[in-house]
Formats: C-alpha cells, sequence, structure tokens
C-alpha cells in the first residue's frame, strides 16, 4: 500500500497533531493584526510592519504573511501592504492576475504614477500609541531565563 505524500511545513505553519489542522506562527498572527488596522485607502509598507515587530524581523517575513494570508472571516487586507517605493510587489506571485493588488488599492481611492508608484506621503498610514509595537521574546530568552536560579 503506497503512502501519501507528506505535507511539508512551509514558513508560515506547523502540524499541531496528526490530523489536526496547522498552527500558524506567532508572528504571523501578530503580522495580520497590525495589517488589520489599516485604514481603507491607506496603506503600509512590508519594512515598516517588520519594524513594529522588533529588530529580528524582516521585510521579507512580512511578504511571506501577505503571501500565506489565511482565508477566514478576517478579510485580511493583504493588499494595503507595499514595497518601500510605494510599488506593488505581488506581479510574479500572482502570475494569473499580476495587477490585481493595484486595482484592490485604486478601487478604494489609491492614485498610482505612470511608473507605478503610489505616492507614500499621502498614502502611507502609520499606528500611533504603544499599543502596536509588538515584541515578541526570543525562545532562546526564556530558556536563559528558565536556568537562572532562583535568589531568596
Amino acid at each position: 500500500m503506497a503512502r501519501a505524500p507528506s505535507k511539508k511545513s512551509t514558513p508560515r505553519e506547523r502540524r499541531t497533531a496528526k490530523g489536526s489542522a496547522p498552527r500558524y506562527e506567532p508572528v504571523f498572527e501578530r503580522i495580520y493584526r497590525i495589517v488589520l488596522k489599516i485604514p481603507k485607502g491607506r496603506v503600509m509598507t512590508y519594512g515598516q510592519i517588520a519594524r513594529l515587530l522588533g529588530d529580528r524581523y524582516s521585510p521579507r517575513l512580512v511578504g511571506w504573511a501577505m503571501h500565506a494570508t489565511p482565508r477566514d472571516g478576517r478579510n485580511i487586507p493583504w493588499h494595503r501592504v507595499i514595497n518601500s517605493v510605494g510599488g506593488i510587489s505581488t506581479g510574479k506571485v500572482l502570475a494569473h492576475n499580476p495587477n490585481l493588488q493595484k486595482w484592490m488599492l485604486e478601487a478604494e481611492g489609491i492614485s498610482f504614477d505612470d511608473r507605478d508608484k503610489c505616492d507614500l506621503s499621502v498614502h502611507q498610514w502609520s499606528p500611533r500609541g504603544p499599543r502596536l509595537r509588538v515584541r515578541i521574546p526570543s525562545r532562546s530568552h526564556k530558556k536563559q531565563k528558565a536556568k537562572e536560579p532562583r535568589r531568596k
């Protein structure tokens, strides 16, 4: 009897138990919480979101999270995250519809110039307050803390 090929875990998910649904990386969920706060007609950059998460996270990780946006009831507005020069970076990823992200942003009132760049000084959104400054402690930090002897 032949076995079905096992699905390899992607950077965005981990299998919890045999047959159970994948569990998304906690950092992806934090990225989604930030993206859900971006108002209609505004954008944030991959790098901007990475900086909110802390020094150890890269814009590329944010891009992976946007590519892996779950299809659930939250309707995460992945299209509101663009590159650092105001351009669309999904053309090669969405080969079947390379202009989808641009069309979705234009439908929200964001305009693009003849080089397909939006003016970040007009359309970029920055969250206010400390609530969005999310720090995720490293696993090694937790291990070190557990190894320290208790003081009386």
